[in-house]
């Protein structure tokens, strides 16, 4: 699939958005632009993901594609149903395919693209871009539409400059805000070699680092940023705000909103 950008051309689409559950088990959100109905990742379990989109009046035999980052089980557990059941188009690079097949014993019909490319589905174009995980060949996105932009950054060890290029049109930013490196570093549960991973430059963002990309992206186009992938044990969502919070407060950017996903209940719906 070739590096381009589409000229939409037509009235700006209806855009919703929703986060249907984002955390350590399981990340999952919902993109509707004018016809187009996208996931972004599919790891909560199919039950879950077919309950959260009927509260939104909406099925999954609607879906127009699944956009996958990598390949980790928190970001692919319904894909081995929906797979079996019905015919939604997944997209992924090769390398996030093959290892998906390999973790789940078989073959997907994935719509293959290359990392760094661009792509249309309906009525969105999805921007492609490498981040520094420890997966494959992890990536995030940029879906742009007539309305809004959104971008997707769920799991990576540090912020690149190319990450940030790519992120800079976006209006609404789901990041990952992992952890509260303090309450890592105290965590008894986790050996130390777990927590070496999650802190390094593979691994995930903590709370300041996170607020830290927020800081360098506030004077663009952002205007709403969703915190995700907060760990149950080793983060709060009231740290996570704050340290995001108290960056924008500083920079006088009060006016960029901050919501922060869970792992069980879908944020609200967000509509352009």
């Amino acid at each position: 699939m070739a590096l381009y950008h589409t000229v939409f051309h037509g009235s700006p689409v209806a855009v919703s958005w929703t986060i249907l559950g984002s955390g350590s088990a399981g990340n999952c959100a919902y993109l509707e632009a004018g016809q187009t109905r996208l996931l972004i990742d599919a790891g909560l379990s199919a039950r879950q993901i077919r309950l959260r989109l009927a509260a939104l009046g909406r099925v999954v035999e609607s879906l127009s594609g699944i956009l996958i980052t990598h390949e980790h089980g928190d970001h692919v557990q319904a894909l081995k149903v929906f797979a079996a059941r019905h015919d939604i188009p997944i997209y992924c690079n090769r390398f996030t395919r093959e290892a998906i097949e390999y973790q789940m014993g078989l073959k997907l019909a994935c719509r293959v693209f290359e990392t760094g490319t661009s792509f249309a589905i309906g009525d969105v174009e999805v921007e492609s871009f490498s981040v520094p995980h420890d997966a494959q060949d992890p990536v995030g996105f940029l879906v742009r539409t007539q309305t809004v932009n959104v971008g997707v950054l769920t799991d990576l060890g540090h912020v690149t400059r190319l990450v940030l290029e790519r992120l800079r049109p976006a209006q609404v930013l789901l990041v990952e805000a992992n952890h509260d490196v303090r309450l890592l570093q105290e965590d008894t549960r986790r050996p130390w070699t777990t927590k070496q991973r999650i802190l390094s430059r593979h691994g995930h963002l903590s709370n300041e680092a996170a607020a830290a990309m927020v800081e360098t992206l506030a004077d663009g186009a952002l205007q709403h940023v969703f915190l995700g992938h907060l760990s149950r044990d080793c983060n709060r969502p009231e740290l996570a705000h704050a340290a995001v919070a108290g960056r924008l407060q500083a920079l006088g950017a009060q006016h960029i909103q901050i919501t922060t996903a869970t792992q069980d209940t879908p944020t609200q719906e967000l509509r352009f």
